[in-house]
């Protein structure tokens, strides 16, 4: 019983921070379901089943609070599902743990650019500036984000997240909503191919039932919060947790030594405080002067 109430604790904090940030659900839930010694396809399988529920009531809550662009998520499902199902159909045969560091070196690098341009390039309004994504960008993303996903136990957002907050235009919000939203039809090609690899007898639905509870919770709050904090804020605080979490894929692999890790985290950590307070002071700043700029209005005419 208390394995239960610490998933569906794991479930709802997963779901309320990749609500939020458009990513860490699979990649949390994961991690708790192999520290508890599942087997990599097995925990794959229970998070993309939970995903399946939470998925959908992320997006619903995104696109009630107006945080989703349609005409991505169209362009995104379709590619990210067929390399989703087939990613499920063949983790068995694959050896993710080779190509994973590799990805974690290009997302880390790609938080540090994320982190930069809603700091010091980010304009008020350039939302309206941002052009579709075309359909030979979206097929390799969707494609390569899905196969990830499927064989990871997370990837979806880690991918598509940064690399869509790269693209000049498109703001913190509507990436975060619009992301979580396809991860729907992710979720659901995935499952199927696990269901038609593994079969249903290899899920444990108590801890399925457990993930889906605490997400299901976790959902609507996450799309309010992402509705209501500022884009450039919401953009900093991406690119931040973005390095945070790819650092640590950089250092299982690479820095043997584990007890240089607290002071690597601790840097990076103190490092995202003073992004996140310089952006503050940046947008009251920016706000200020805009008030300032205003034509005073006048009660009478001049003489």
């Amino acid at each position: 019983m208390k394995k239960l109430i610490v998933l569906a604790f794991v479930g709802f904090l997963a779901q309320l921070i990749d609500g939020a940030l458009g990513m860490a659900y699979g990649v949390t839930s994961s991690s708790l379901l192999l520290a508890f010694g599942i087997a990599p396809a097995v925990a794959s399988a229970s998070v993309h089943l939970s995903e399946v529920v939470t998925t959908a009531a992320s997006g619903v809550s995104h696109i009630k609070f107006g945080n989703v662009d349609r005409n991505l998520v169209y362009r995104l499902i379709i590619p990210g599902s067929i390399g989703a199902f087939i990613g499920a159909c063949f983790l068995s045969n694959l050896n993710g743990d080779v190509v994973k560091p590799f990805i974690g070196v290009f997302l880390f690098l790609l938080g540090f650019y994320v982190l930069f341009r809603f700091l010091f390039k980010f304009k008020n309004g350039e939302e309206k500036e941002v052009k579709p994504l075309s359909v030979k960008q979206s097929i390799p993303l969707g494609f390569i984000a899905g196969f990830a996903d499927a064989t990871g136990g997370g990837g979806w957002g880690p991918i598509t997240t940064p690399i869509l907050l790269s693209k000049k235009g498109m703001t913190a919000r509507k990436v975060v909503g619009t992301v979580d939203t396809s991860e729907f039809a992710i979720a659901l090609s995935a499952t199927i191919g696990f269901i038609i690899s593994l079969g249903w007898h290899a899920v444990d639905w108590l801890w399925v039932g457990a993930l889906m509870i605490g997400g299901l919770f976790a959902a609507p709050i996450a799309a309010w919060l992402v509705r209501i904090v500022p884009a450039q804020l919401m953009g900093i605080l991406v690119g931040g947790f973005i390095i945070l979490v790819n650092a640590r894929t950089i250092l299982q692999t690479w820095v043997p030594n584990e007890s240089s890790y607290p002071f690597i985290y601790s840097l990076i950590v103190v490092g995202w405080a003073v992004a996140i307070l310089v952006g503050i002071r940046k947008m009251s700043a920016d706000k200020k002067g805009l008030v300032e700029g205003k034509p005073l209005k006048l009660d009478t005419p001049p003489v």
